[in-house]
């Protein structure tokens, strides 16, 4: 008898599981409308700033777009200009809209629709960065020497206007042919100088395959592996430079608040060069784990598994809020492992809820000024709001994987598979099968970095649980 198919994934049901929120109430949506009429115009307290040229680079059809960028050559080195939307200016603090973003924390993204942190009226529309005239931003300048090493930053809030919305994969395309916006004039040369720094610094970037939910052609859903383009990886460290300059401000004045990541414990270190030296890979003892995952091959097996025995190092990452004056200080370990440095978020604001707080700390530290009451009065509680939105968001996008993964190889239970045996424990592990893309739960005798055949033994769309063994 032939056995019923298993439905197909079913998004509403993780909606419904992790109980998000499907709309905003009426008192926020109606003091979204009231600001959204509102777009503030140079003056007192903000520059003209529409001059400069600037861009936005995002996926295809978004339209809440945080960032516009302008990078060109100054003399020997480099001037930036990092435009971000400018939230505080349609938020008041202690309104409904702001209670309500506080609950939210992020906006949660699903493969058929997002759970916007705010109302579509201002993060895709008033508040946007979108090419259709001034726009209200907080711009951060930077100058950097021609070894692209930061010489000088201001932030000030600003009217810009961005000249072109664009994706980038076509902004890969104009690099790739010579031919780059007049705004990015520069960027294929300083980003590749910002991502050698970032090495040198300690940065680690695991480049682990990317699962992403996408439409299949044919009114269904399929995954497939996300290849992070050089342009994607230049634009980051953009973002981590303005990151890293907010943190130090915060740091310099003894108030804000940081996304941290502790250095990794020396036992987990030692473990990890031994994974490395076991799957092949030779490792200086003076050489920094940023230096050996730069230098790995894209995606062979056992620079797979050594990537993915990688992610040990990575734990433990979390937010900190500090305010000197009312007794709260800096952590001892003020870094973040992940960037090599401190760093606090501060360009997303249209999506996480942080990131508002931490500009406008930086936007009173750059002007002198004392940070407005209300805003010593948030930042202790932000810290839990973050972690618990950030927990919230990523279970619900390995839901949305897992079950996406699932409904696809759910007819293929008992069939085998090419496997690559990314982390070995005994008698169990996990294993990365490349064709679907699939990561899972694997039993049998397994050694780490090994290519093996593989059998599906489970794969159920309605739990996102898949399980592999060793055939």
């Amino acid at each position: 008898m032939q056995p019923r198919p298993r439905p197909a994934p079913d998004f509403a049901a993780v909606r419904a599981e992790f109980a998000l929120p499907d709309a905003f109430p009426a008192a926020v949506l109606a003091e979204a409308a009231r600001a959204a009429a509102v777009r503030p115009g140079p003056g007192p307290g903000r520059r003209d700033a529409t001059d400069v040229e600037l861009v936005t680079i995002d996926p295809p059809g978004s339209k809440d777009l945080d960032q516009a960028l302008g990078v060109v050559r100054r003399g020997a080195g480099f001037r930036v200009h990092y435009a971000i939307a400018d939230l505080g200016a349609v938020v008041a603090p202690g309104g409904e809209l702001d209670a309500d973003v506080r609950r939210r924390g992020q906006t949660v993204y699903l493969p058929d629709g997002s759970v916007p942190l705010h109302p579509p009226v201002l993060s895709e529309d008033a508040a946007s960065l979108l090419p259709d005239g001034p726009r209200a931003a907080v711009l951060w300048t930077f100058d950097l020497d021609d070894a692209g090493q930061q010489a000088w930053v201001a932030v000030e809030r600003a009217v810009v206007r961005s000249r072109a919305r664009l994706d980038y994969a076509g902004v890969q395309a104009d690099v790739d042919a010579g031919s780059v916006h007049p705004a990015l004039a520069a960027l294929p040369e300083l980003g590749p100088l910002r991502r050698a720094h970032a090495v040198r610094r300690g940065a680690i970037e695991l480049e682990l395959p990317e699962h992403e939910v996408v439409p299949d052609g044919s009114g269904g859903w399929t995954v497939r592996v996300r290849r992070r383009l050089d342009v994607e990886s230049w634009n980051a460290e953009i973002s981590l430079l303005t990151g890293m300059a907010a943190a130090q401000l915060m740091l310099d004045a003894g108030i804000g608040l940081l996304r941290t990541l502790p250095a990794p414990e020396p036992d987990a270190l030692a473990a990890f060069r031994r994974s490395a030296r076991e799957l092949g890979f030779g490792w200086p003892e003076d050489a920094p784990v940023a230096e050996l995952l730069a230098g790995l091959p894209a995606d062979t097996p056992s620079a797979l598994a050594v990537r993915r025995a990688a992610t040990a190092l990575l734990r433990g990452a979390g937010y900190h809020a500090f305010d000197r004056s009312a007794g709260t200080e800096p952590p001892a370990d003020a870094g973040h492992g992940g960037v090599g440095a401190p760093y606090a978020h501060v360009t997303a604001p249209l999506r996480r809820l942080v990131d508002r707080f931490g500009t406008e700390v930086c936007l009173a530290v750059s002007a002198g000024a004392e940070p407005p009451e209300w805003l010593r009065e948030a930042l202790p509680a932000l810290p839990a709001v973050m972690d618990e939105s950030d927990a919230l968001a990523g279970r619900v996008d390995r839901a949305c994987v897992d079950r996406t993964e699932a409904a696809l190889l759910r007819r293929s239970v008992g069939r085998e598979f090419d496997g690559v045996v990314l982390r070995a424990d005994g008698e169990a592990g996990e294993v990365y099968v490349p064709d679907p893309p699939v990561l899972a739960r694997c039993t049998g005798g397994l050694t780490a970095g090994a290519v093996v055949r593989v059998r599906l033994t489970e794969a159920d769309p309605e739990t996102g649980r898949i399980e592999f063994a060793v055939a």
